[in-house]
């Protein structure tokens, strides 16, 4: 996946914060700020799970496309910038993910 469509995905979505509620969504996940977006996302996580689960490859694709914007929205009612997410994957290339869990327990 390229990084370059999810800053695209993520300014989109910073920007319906001026828009009109009417017509957008993710304006109207933004104005249930906080619990709205997140239980938005975890309902597209547990859908993303059934599909995965189903092992249905157009269905898992299509939720996890839905869980990707969810969780973008609520990276964006936050204000955390996804460069910083980004950075912190960037971070971790290389490192099992044990020895990752093991460092971030000694925090």
């Amino acid at each position: 996946m390229s990084s370059t469509i999810l800053e695209e995905l993520a300014a989109t979505i910073r920007s319906r914060r001026d828009a009109d509620p009417d017509v957008s969504y993710t304006r109207r996940l933004m104005d249930g700020a906080p619990h709205k977006p997140a239980k938005k996302l975890g309902e597209e996580a547990v859908e993303t799970v059934i599909a995965a689960m189903s092992e249905d490859d157009k269905a898992l694709t299509s939720e996890a496309a839905d869980l990707v914007y969810h969780l973008l929205v609520v990276l964006e009612c936050r204000n955390i910038d996804l460069a910083d997410v980004l950075k912190e994957l960037e971070s971790r290339v290389g490192t099992s993910g044990i020895e990752e869990k093991q460092r971030r327990s000694a925090r």
